[in-house]
């Protein structure tokens, strides 16, 4: 699948075909995509461990239920549960930066830009890793901040493999007991996987706010104004698609509730 058309295809789904597994190889594919995401210091932020829906007790299953997430965890055979490292920072410190050093040593962070080892450990270590370790706040949110990034290639890598995916909430407590993750590891979200029990755009491209309240040029007030043609552009490439709802979507809502004894 072409990359534009993997984000046009990207939906939250929410009814998965509860006796179809998801294949070990795809959801290796999706693993392999999140490590390769980019990442500040080359740090490993993203952690994940992977559930599988059929191998959780009923209690553990409903444990880890929002009130937002019933339906989903009991049709999606798998949940990757993704996870904010916040040692990853205090490591590379204690460390000096090794990671970092691999980088310089490859020619991605060439000389001419100023870096080296003794760059690394005499102005990066001491000036940028060492405050932002020693500062809660900040850690926590650059943690968060780079883990997304893999989960971002998480979803798309799901999409491009022709699986259903979702980013959803769960109960960290029942995260915790399940998973016995280490205290460092922050859980941020559960990315649900599975073979959509509805199509599979879920009722169309979902809508968004006006284009040029989001962006801008220069300065905030002034839009960086959307040009048609390549709106025509992105909807021939399948990035942009027919916006929600399609006009059967409450039929095919009420025949998925009948087939799951789902309310409406």
């Amino acid at each position: 699948m072409e990359f534009k058309e993997v984000i046009g295809r990207r939906r939250s789904i929410r009814f998965y075909q509860p006796w179809r597994p998801v294949e070990r190889e795809k959801i290796q594919i999706i693993l392999e995509a999140a490590r390769l995401c980019s990442r500040a210091v080359n740090a490993d932020f993203a952690k994940a461990i992977v559930l599988y829906r059929d191998q959780l007790s009923q209690e553990d299953l409903d444990a880890l239920k929002t009130p937002t997430t019933n339906v989903q965890l009991d049709t999606a055979p798998v949940c990757i549960v993704w996870f904010a490292d916040v040692s990853a920072v205090p490591r590379m410190v204690q460390a000096r930066a090794p990671t970092l050093k691999q980088l310089v040593d490859v020619g991605a962070l060439p000389p001419t830009h100023g870096w080296s080892h003794a760059y690394v450990d005499n102005v990066i270590v001491p000036q940028v890793l060492s405050p932002i370790a020693q500062d809660q706040g900040t850690l926590a949110f650059l943690t968060a901040a780079e883990a997304s990034l893999a989960i971002c290639h998480a979803v798309l890598a799901a999409v491009d493999e022709g699986l259903g995916t979702q980013l959803t909430a769960l109960n960290a407590e029942a995260v915790k007991r399940i998973t016995n993750h280490p205290a460092e590891w922050i859980p941020l979200w559960g990315q649900l996987v599975g073979y959509p029990a509805e199509s599979w755009d879920g009722g169309g491209q979902r809508p968004r706010e006006p284009f040029e309240q989001d962006f801008f040029e220069m300065r905030y007030g002034n839009p960086f104004t959307r040009d048609p043609q390549v709106v025509e552009k992105l909807k021939e490439a399948k990035m942009i698609q027919d916006p929600a709802p399609h006009p059967w979507r409450n039929e095919e809502i009420r025949y998925l509730a009948q087939m799951f004894g789902l309310p409406l």
